[in-house]
């Protein structure tokens, strides 16, 4: 696997422990073109950053070293971990995003990322639940990489948590389905929600789940489906 270095200045002076590397958090670029977005990722005036980045050609480039805390997550909460940035690797995938053009990610760039995501699994011994998306750790900001990121692909080289049906008999009941519903998310990991009252923040978890697990149907409603999907993650 060739690793192109292209270091920016952006990342906090502490060096951390190997043991400290928990997650791999995806991102997209979100912006217009690959070059534009190395020059914004390497520019101390933004301060954002990620260790590697992968073009639409599959070509990755390193950006910070594995062992320094890139500024890639930002404001963010997954379990009992704040600040996603102290304990994780960020990747980001060439992509001009919802605000652009959202793309299709290229089989190149896909398998490029499963190669990288691999050898990093390896190193750090991190869970396979814990690869996740920007969206995942930070649902009222961030919809990257979005419902065209190929999580299923990855759940089958272990690489990110994938459901697999189970038969149990799951309740149908409305009231008593979203309560559950919640309780699954906060078993799984997500966080940003209040069971007491329905409020637009639980909206938005609701689609940053579908846009992960179902992503033909991004509706922000707890239907069957997406329940029974919360169930077979955290059964």
């Amino acid at each position: 696997m060739k690793i192109i270095p292209n270091f920016s200045p952006n990342h906090s002076k502490k060096i951390r422990l190997k043991s400290e590397i928990k997650f791999v958090i995806i991102h997209y670029t979100g912006m217009q073109s690959e070059i534009e977005s190395i020059k914004r990722l390497k520019d101390p005036k933004y301060k954002v950053s990620c260790h590697y980045l992968i073009s639409r050609k599959g070509k990755i480039i390193q950006m910070v070293k594995e062992k320094n805390i890139a500024w890639h997550s930002g404001k963010s909460k997954w379990k009992k971990f704040k600040n996603l940035n102290d304990y994780s690797i960020g990747i980001e995938l060439v992509n001009k995003g919802h605000k652009f053009g959202y793309q299709s990610f290229s089989y190149q760039q896909i398998s490029s990322l499963i190669t990288l995501c691999k050898k990093l699994k390896k190193k750090y011994l991190i869970k396979k639940e814990n690869f996740l998306g920007h969206s995942d750790i930070a649902p009222l900001r961030k919809v990257d990489p979005g419902e065209k990121f190929p999580w299923k692909k990855l759940g089958k080289f272990n690489i990110g948590k994938w459901y697999v049906k189970i038969d149990n008999k799951i309740p149908s009941n409305s009231k008593k389905m979203e309560k559950l519903f919640f309780k699954n998310l906060q078993k799984f990991g997500y966080r940003y929600f209040t069971y007491s009252k329905k409020n637009l923040n639980n909206k938005m978890i609701i689609k940053a789940f579908q846009r992960h697990y179902m992503p033909n149907n991004i509706t922000g409603k707890i239907d069957q489906k997406t329940y029974e999907i919360s169930h077979f993650l955290t059964s």
